[in-house]
């Protein structure tokens, strides 16, 4: 639903005002609150019961749903109803990790937490390919009106499933007065984890100078490669059919990742491959690199939810999702950075230049949390 969603929103607001601005401005408002309340969203998850929770936030996108569907059903939807809509998905997205993520670590056996979360993000993956192309669908067939009455069904059935899930937990109270304190102890916790730092400081690149290539997808096809929109829709599924093909064997067992490692290298494969897709004088081949690069983003994302899992503290693990959350929030810069850049040197130098400062950021990551702390843990095996 939050694939559809997203592309259903643009369209009707694209419609209504011929504006790519408030195109953005819709899309953003979806994403900026998991940078202002990922932390308090992770003091929440740690201190209140996870699945009474997620039962809360699927009903209240399910109510949020209806009512845009009662709008649009009775012509009197507006633009800002879909953008308050929005910042309602936003928040409850702003949980996410803190909450739904946690939860698949807690209700498998510690061995199949990593093939568990290769899963999640499996589902992840093929909802960015079918999400948009479902949305299109409704929307065509449905209006806004049907898509959002489909939406709020499914945000139903989902509660109902998770309210028959066997789920036990111990909540303890949630002390306003100490969240100040609450974040404080799950920032120590990062920084004295070189995993738990590294995954932060990726999130914040990846977000700010990987992912934000999509928002020049359209004119890389329409003016660069000159292809149909269908095949531009095409390219945009290229990265995360990439990363079907590596989830697969992941979820299965078939494959398992080395932590820290693997959460870099993915990364420095996805911006590569978007590097090497900026240079690419063909269309044909600008698919095949997103295709190789959606391998990276696959080994991203599962590490940045695994290593979490396995090296937080079980008493702190939702507040430092909450960090993660927070750095995942960054994305919105991004795409403001890559727009501007766009504007001034076209789209292919710019998703060319944002992904050699990702590149850059890595390597500094590299060097300072992996291979430094890497080479401490053999110095310590050998005098042992």
């Amino acid at each position: 639903m939050r694939w559809l969603e997203l592309l259903v929103a643009g369209i009707f607001t694209y419609e209504v005002t011929q504006s790519t601005i408030l195109v953005a401005l819709v899309t953003v408002a979806r994403s900026l609150p998991m940078l202002f309340i990922g932390t308090i969203a992770g003091v929440i998850g740690e201190a209140l019961n996870r699945k009474r929770l997620l039962v809360t936030q699927l009903f209240l996108m399910a109510a949020s749903s209806a009512m845009l569907c009662v709008l649009a059903f009775s012509a009197q939807i507006r633009v800002w109803h879909i953008a308050v809509g929005g910042i309602v998905a936003g928040i409850v997205w702003a949980m996410e990790l803190a909450v739904r993520r946690r939860m698949i670590g807690e209700v498998v056996t510690p061995d199949q937490v990593a093939p568990a979360v290769a899963f999640d993000s499996l589902t992840n993956s093929f909802a960015r390919v079918l999400g948009p192309l479902a949305g299109g669908a409704a929307y065509q067939t449905l209006g806004l009106g049907g898509a959002y009455l489909l939406s709020a069904a499914l945000y139903l059935v989902a509660s109902i499933t998770v309210i028959g899930l066997d789920f036990r937990q111990e909540p303890r109270r949630l002390r306003f007065g100490r969240i100040a304190i609450d974040i404080a102890e799950a920032v120590a916790v990062a920084r004295t984890s070189p995993a738990i730092l590294a995954v932060l400081l990726v999130s914040v690149i990846m977000n700010m100078f990987a992912f934000s290539y999509s928002a020049l997808m359209a004119p890389i096809g329409l003016d660069v490669y000159r292809v149909s929109p269908v095949l531009v829709g095409a390219l945009a599924a290229a990265e995360p059919l990439g990363a079907i093909a590596m989830g697969i064997p992941l979820s299965i067992g078939w494959l398992r990742l080395n932590g820290r490692r693997a959460l870099i290298r993915g990364s420095v494969l996805f911006l590569a491959g978007l590097a090497a897709m900026a240079l690419s004088p063909w269309y044909s081949l600008a698919f095949v690199l997103l295709l190789i690069g959606g391998l990276g983003t696959a080994a991203f994302s599962n590490m940045q939810t695994t290593l979490i899992l396995t090296e937080a503290p079980s008493t702190t693990r939702s507040r430092v999702m909450g960090i993660v959350t927070m750095c995942i929030g960054t994305g919105p810069v991004g795409v403001v950075m890559i727009g501007i850049l766009s504007g001034q040197v076209g789209p292919p130098a710019a998703i060319l230049i944002m992904a050699s400062l990702g590149l850059c950021g890595l390597t500094l990551v590299w060097r300072k949390l992996i291979k430094v702390q890497a080479g401490g843990c053999e110095r310590l095996a050998a005098r042992q």
